[in-house]
């Protein structure tokens, strides 16, 4: 049996009100557009989640409901807000959907991009994992708890300006 996990980045968030804390920043112009870009990509492609495990802060929730995506679950975790990749790896484990899209924050998500899958793909900015970067990777597991390092074929890699130019 085969997993996908269909990882992303959360969009461009805004500075513009420096009394809020990181937590709390909302998407800026240019996030707003990118979200439904890849949104609109995974779907063209075939890439539906089931599962939605995402950070809690304020501009991985509006990523989400941005893309226009539908899935199974959705939750919003604490603990994957600036997770490390190996935070990430934890909370994947205990998913239960075929698909799970996983929507995280740099420096974790362009590290567990890295050592999750077996071969990168061969893209300039997969290593810096941009704003809204998102990479689908299938995995040959039958659980996700069974999930390791360097397990994982990608599919697919994307950044929003491939897709908005």
């Amino acid at each position: 049996m085969t997993r996908t996990l269909i990882l992303t980045r959360h969009a461009k968030s805004s500075w513009d009100s420096p009394a809020l804390g990181d937590h709390d920043r909302p998407l800026n112009k240019r996030g707003r557009r990118s979200a439904p870009a890849i949104g609109a990509w995974l779907h063209q492609n075939g890439w539906q989640p089931d599962e939605v495990l995402s950070s809690s802060a304020a501009r991985t929730r509006e990523t989400w409901d941005r893309m226009g995506l539908q899935a199974d679950t959705v939750s919003f975790h604490r603990s994957l807000y600036h997770a490390d990749p190996e935070d990430m790896l934890l909370a994947l484990s205990g998913a239960t959907g075929q698909a799970v899209l996983m929507l995280g924050h740099n420096p974790g998500i362009a590290t567990f991009a890295s050592r999750i899958v077996q071969n990168p793909p061969d893209h300039a900015r997969f290593h810096d994992y941009p704003t809204c970067a998102t990479t689908v990777i299938r995995f040959d597991i039958d659980d996700w708890a069974d999930i390791r390092w360097h397990s994982g074929t990608v599919q697919g890699f994307v950044v929003p300006r491939e897709l908005l130019e």
